[in-house]
C-alpha cells in the first residue's frame, strides 16, 4: 500500500469530509464532502487521514460522481479490502490550503467557541455547533451556567445585519441583535 507518511504534517488540520464505503472491487470509495459544495473538496491538496495514531497524506487517482455519490481512487488501493480500511476515516486539510475569504465570510471553524453578545451587551453563551436550516445557518449557544434567564441553549439565526451585527475574530466575539429570554 503506498499511502506515504505525511511529509509536511498539517499544521491546523480541519475535517473536510470523510471516506465512505467501499464502492466496487478495484478500490474505489465513496467520498462524503462538508465543503459547501460537494466537489470543492478535491480543491484542496493534499488529504490527510489518521490512522493507527500516525498521520498519512493519501494521494488521489482519480473521483468521478456516481448517482447521487461522488466516488474517489485513491494511488495504491486497488481492492476492495484495502478500500475498506479507510472507511470512515476523516480526511482533513491543512486550514492554510482553504482560500482567504471575502469580507464577511467566515467558516464555521472559526465561530465555534465565540462568544455572543447583544446590543445591549448581555453575554448570551458561547458557539457550541452550528447547523444548516436550508434557508440559513444557526448558532447553536450554550447560555452560561448562571443565565439570567434559565436558558440552556439559545438558536440564533445566523442572518447577517439582520441578527449578526458584528463578527470579530481577533476577541472571538459575535454581537447579535437577539433577545435574551429567547
Amino acid at each position: 500500500m503506498s499511502m506515504k507518511p505525511a511529509a509536511q504534517l498539517p499544521v491546523n488540520p480541519i475535517v473536510l469530509g470523510k471516506m465512505g464505503a467501499a464502492y466496487g472491487i478495484r478500490g474505489w470509495l465513496k467520498v462524503f464532502s462538508s465543503t459547501e459544495d460537494a466537489e470543492s473538496i478535491f480543491a484542496y491538496q493534499p488529504w490527510f487521514i489518521e490512522r493507527a495514531g500516525k498521520w498519512q497524506q493519501v494521494e488521489l487517482e482519480g473521483w468521478k460522481h456516481h448517482n447521487q455519490d461522488l466516488i474517489i481512487k485513491v494511488k495504491g488501493i486497488d481492492d476492495r479490502d484495502a478500500a475498506a480500511q479507510l472507511t470512515n476515516c476523516e480526511i482533513k486539510v491543512d486550514s492554510t490550503q482553504l482560500p482567504e475569504l471575502d469580507n464577511g465570510d467566515y467558516y464555521w471553524k472559526d465561530l465555534m467557541g465565540c462568544k455572543v453578545v447583544n446590543t445591549e451587551g448581555y453575554e448570551l453563551g458561547k458557539v457550541i455547533d452550528l447547523m444548516e436550516t436550508g434557508s440559513n445557518d444557526v448558532l447553536v449557544v450554550k447560555a452560561n451556567l448562571k443565565d439570567a434567564f434559565g436558558v440552556q441553549e439559545r438558536l440564533i439565526p445566523f442572518l447577517d445585519e439582520q441578527v449578526i451585527k458584528k463578527v470579530d475574530l481577533a476577541t472571538r466575539t459575535i454581537e447579535v441583535d437577539w433577545d435574551p429570554g429567547f
